[in-house]
């Protein structure tokens, strides 16, 4: 039994890259039942790992301040690839393995305001459970070096983020789902009361839906209800008052 919870867990972990989902049908990244439950991860370990070719330093930006909680992150603007969160600490809340990893971890304000996001929640009647959370810039390469050595780095980078450009690795972000543990990082959550409650109330403490419906091509991201960015509640309210992205407000911001 404990052999089938680790290998579980570990197909979890590779499931989630960007937060690795994939705008093809044939759902590269992981396969699914009906209900969106991970049912089953390929395997690559045949081949060597390739080298990444690195973005075009013309096409990209370093983040000068990557611990502004507003700090823009996606495939245009990098953090610097020595960046780590200085105050990651453990959330406490919920989450769909028990092992206390990486992936449990926040920096501090998100974590705080996870923490009462999902007792508020609780009490009106909605259960939420973590996905994924902080992921470390060398994690980040080893599964994008994974999916590109499956799927070819041209198609990986449509499902999932180049090390140094997922928000993940900010510690400001994370994926939650459903108590159930249904349609965790699967397009079925969009359904739930659980995704319909947060795209309501998330704002009110600090967490916005970082890549909305039908802003792909502002975002680059396909809509992504589960993945939550922490910004402050100021930044929140404003987004979600004007319907706008990150992208947007930051632009908004520079002018």
């Amino acid at each position: 039994m404990k052999y089938f919870l680790f290998i579980c867990s570990l197909a979890f972990t590779l499931m989630i890259a960007g937060c690795g989902t994939s705008n093809s049908s044939s759902k590269p990244a992981r396969e699914f039942t009906k209900n969106g439950q991970a049912q089953k991860l390929e395997s690559s370990s045949a081949s060597p790992s390739p080298s990444l070719t690195k973005p075009n330093v013309d096409e990209t930006v370093v983040i000068a301040n990557p611990e502004s909680v507003t700090a823009l992150v996606n495939k245009r603007h990098r953090l610097p690839e020595s960046y780590q969160p200085s105050d990651l600490v453990y959330a406490d809340v919920p989450f769909i393995f028990n092992e206390k990893i990486e992936k449990r971890m926040l920096r501090k304000p998100a974590a705080q305001a996870l923490e009462e996001i999902f007792r508020d929640a609780e009490k009106e009647g909605i259960s939420l459970l973590g996905v994924s959370g902080y992921r470390s810039h060398e994690r980040q390469k080893e599964l994008f070096a994974f999916y590109a050595k499956r799927d070819g780095e041209e198609q990986a980078r449509t499902y999932s983020a180049y090390p140094g450009t997922s928000e993940h690795e900010t510690g400001l972000a994370i994926d939650v789902t459903g108590g159930s543990g249904m349609c965790a990082a699967a397009d079925c959550f969009a359904n739930t009361s659980e995704a319909q409650w947060l795209s309501k109330n998330a704002y009110q403490y600090g967490f916005i839906i970082r890549y909305p419906e039908g802003e792909e091509q502002v975002t680059g991201y396909k809509y992504e209800p589960w993945h939550l960015r922490y910004v402050g509640k100021k930044a929140a309210a404003s987004i979600f008052n004007q319907y706008i992205t990150l992208e947007t407000y930051a632009s908004k911001k520079k002018a």
